[in-house]
């Protein structure tokens, strides 16, 4: 990445902290409307019926689903099981509907950061619920400053008999010495490059030439491993990388190419039309704002979609 993309990126990650800015942004109803313009290439929609919208119509593209809503760092005991609510009649509803799909979420959006026992609590009453629909929890990446919690968190509930996978970060110097404690859960794992503000000696640079080497490494240990993989990239070159490396795993369905929504649609179809196991990401909620400027600072030159988005006739199909 050039230095002026890099200084980009930058800039918007500090974006996407300053509460200040979003709490402005959002209370102009012309500046919201711009935001929610920009929003909607990466979000599903505010409410559970959206969510449930966005995964019928994945559904239909041939592609499995995986649902999270959005938001994370709660530091309110009882807005952690308010949150725990809504994941809750999301499920119900995606039971009603027989949508089989995947659960994502931040466990400091359901109690992490309330105590070992209360985010134990409402986790497992997530996957007593989502048990009947055949699918899994899957517990999403955190800052590192957290991954320790992440790890004993996601190990208590998998040991309870919740139906819970794990997420790792390629960048991580740590990830290789998790790889014990993480092979040990049974079930899927989840390796992606990782995407928070991390300083050079906790974390790879993610424009850095050794992300795509180590990223490889740790797919190619999980996938001879024997677990289930979802390869979360939407970086043609990895995902070239594993389906060379891994012909017979990819094409057994262990492994998992999973993409986010609004991005990497293309290469995620013609997976899916090659006979690859997919599953497309999406989020819905309010609190997306974080979420959206960090995705365009994972790729700067996505600005211009987002200058596209923002000028788009609101009543525009």
């Amino acid at each position: 990445m050039s230095d002026h993309r890099s200084l980009a990126a930058e800039v918007i990650r500090a974006w996407a902290l300053d509460e200040g800015l979003k709490a402005r942004a959002m209370a102009d109803p012309a500046l919201a409307a711009v935001a929610r313009r920009i929003a909607a290439r990466y979000v599903a929609g505010d409410t559970v019926d959206d969510a449930l919208a966005a995964a019928r119509a994945i559904i239909q593209r041939g592609h499995r689903v995986s649902l999270e809503y959005t938001g994370e760092s709660v530091r309110d005991a009882e807005l952690a099981d308010r949150e725990t609510e809504v994941f809750l009649a999301l499920i119900g509803r995606l039971r009603e509907a027989e949508l089989p799909a995947t659960i994502s979420f931040d466990l400091s959006h359901i109690g992490l950061l309330q105590g070992a026992d209360h985010v134990h609590r409402n986790g497992m009453r997530l996957a007593e619920a989502v048990a009947p629909l055949g699918t899994e929890l899957m517990v999403s990446a955190e800052a590192s400053d957290r991954t320790d919690l992440v790890l004993e968190a996601t190990e208590r509930l998998a040991a309870a008999g919740a139906p819970i996978g794990l997420t790792l970060q390629a960048r991580l110097h740590r990830t290789s010495g998790d790889l014990d404690r993480a092979l040990a859960l049974p079930g899927p794992l989840r390796l992606v490059k990782g995407a928070f503000l991390e300083s050079a000696d906790t974390a790879l640079p993610r424009d850095g030439a050794e992300l795509p080497n180590r990223y490889v490494e740790l797919a190619g240990t999980l996938i001879r491993s024997g677990h289930r993989v979802n390869v979360a990239t939407h970086d043609p070159a990895l995902v070239d990388a594993v389906v060379r490396d891994h012909p017979r795993a990819v094409r057994s369905g262990q492994v998992e190419f999973e993409m986010l929504r609004g991005l990497g649609t293309e290469l995620l179809d013609r997976l899916h039309l090659d006979g690859r196991a997919t599953r497309e990401y999406a989020i819905f909620g309010t609190e997306w704002w974080l979420y959206v400027l960090n995705r365009i600072a994972e790729q700067p030159d996505r600005v211009f979609d987002a200058i596209i988005d923002a000028g788009a006739r609101p009543d525009a199909a």
